[in-house]
Formats: C-alpha cells, sequence, structure tokens
C-alpha cells in the first residue's frame, strides 16, 4: 500500500541537464553554468545532475519576489 506522500513527489525529479533546461526554458549549458555557479538548487545523483521540479518552483517563486 502507498503512503499519501507518494504522490507527492511522483514525476518531481529531474534527471540531466536537458530535462532542468526543459523545465526553466534555458539551454542545457545554461544549466552547467548555473548549477556550477550555485545559482540554482540542485543535487548530484550519481554523476548526473538532478533536480526536484517542487525545488525549483520555490526557488523561482523566491527569486521573482525579490525582483
Amino acid at each position: 500500500m502507498q503512503a499519501a506522500n507518494d504522490n507527492v513527489i511522483e514525476g518531481d525529479l529531474l534527471m540531466g541537464a536537458n530535462a532542468i533546461a526543459r523545465f526553466l526554458g534555458v539551454t542545457p549549458r545554461q544549466v552547467y553554468r548555473l548549477t556550477y555557479g550555485e545559482l540554482v538548487p540542485h543535487f548530484k545523483l550519481g554523476g548526473t545532475v538532478a533536480a526536484r521540479k517542487s525545488t525549483l518552483s520555490k526557488w523561482m517563486a523566491e527569486q521573482e519576489a525579490a525582483a
């Protein structure tokens, strides 16, 4: 039996610069620049850059509010 929380994170993970780029509307090269510069929330799974849609959405809302 699945817990109620399982549906919250289902489909939330973005694996790789291409997936993150599509979500943010930027190029994969820009994703690498943003991650290497520690400008966007991310983490590594193995050697692959990864991020959560929910975390990126929250981060974008914070950036917009601060602008």
